[in-house]
């Protein structure tokens, strides 16, 4: 492996993991104001109806692929009875609709971002540099994808890309597994880790603000003017402090 190979698929990888790792941590203690999607919904909210669920379904659908094509050995897919015929027809179908979607719900968020005025003025030049590398990680991903799965005669990336990935996973990184990897899937590989390492510093770290607390939340409680709250009846409790009487103060 040359110097080259071992940049690429050695040291691009950990050094985009822990800018990942560091710049989330940095963004959460020193920016937590600005960890927000900067939601536009006020603006727009015809095109985004149908642009932002086709996007978050198809990149849903994206991640679940990878997980399973890149972390899970195929051994473990053949023992519960996945075979290699099963496993690439799902993966092609389903990784089809998942671009599909994923794609045309960019396109749409990018046109609306583009052609609305107040959008267009919310949109900071991060969000532009990240919707670049965005774009092209699903771009070189799907091409790579339609060329050698779809109407080539099909590329065993879970042979190559799939234990290069889970060693440099491991610290064992082994790059020479990536030397014959055709050159669409290695870019779109390398767009793949630039996109992490921009991760922390756009409007993506919302991907880890689950609302995850409002299920545990306690209750709000309101209060209401009306003597009697709602159709239920008033429960006894402490009386109410009043203003003393003027009249029976004067008697005293």
């Amino acid at each position: 492996m040359n110097a080259v190979g071992f940049i690429l698929w050695v040291a691009v990888p950990y050094a985009a993991i822990a800018v990942f790792i560091v710049g989330h941590i940095w963004r959460y203690r020193y920016d937590k104001f600005g960890w927000t999607t900067r939601s536009s919904q006020t603006y727009e909210n015809r095109l985004l109806r149908w642009g932002s669920p086709m996007f978050h379904l198809g990149i849903l659908m994206v991640i679940a692929g990878h997980v399973v094509g890149l972390l899970v050995p195929r051994e473990w897919l053949y023992a519960i009875g996945i075979s290699e015929e099963i496993y690439h027809f799902g993966a092609t179908s389903l990784g089809t609709i998942a671009a599909i979607l994923t794609l045309a719900g960019l396109a749409i968020l990018i046109y609306r971002r583009r052609t609305v005025g107040p959008v267009f003025l919310a949109t900071t030049a991060m969000d532009k540099v990240m919707y670049v590398f965005l774009g092209a990680t699903l771009g070189f991903g799907t091409l790579a994808t339609v060329v050698f799965q779809v109407f080539g005669s099909g590329f065993h990336y879970r042979e190559t890309i799939s234990p290069w990935i889970r060693s440099v996973l491991f610290f064992q990184p082994q790059p020479e597994l990536m030397a014959d990897v055709p050159l669409l899937f290695q870019i779109h590989v390398v767009t793949a880790f630039a996109l992490f390492a921009l991760w922390p510093f756009t409007r993506l770290v919302h991907v880890f603000s689950a609302p995850v607390g409002y299920l545990f939340r306690p209750y709000i409680v309101y209060r209401s003017r009306d003597d009697q709250r709602g159709a239920r009846q008033v429960r006894r409790g402490w009386d109410p402090v009043q203003a003393p009487d003027p009249d029976k103060l004067r008697k005293l």
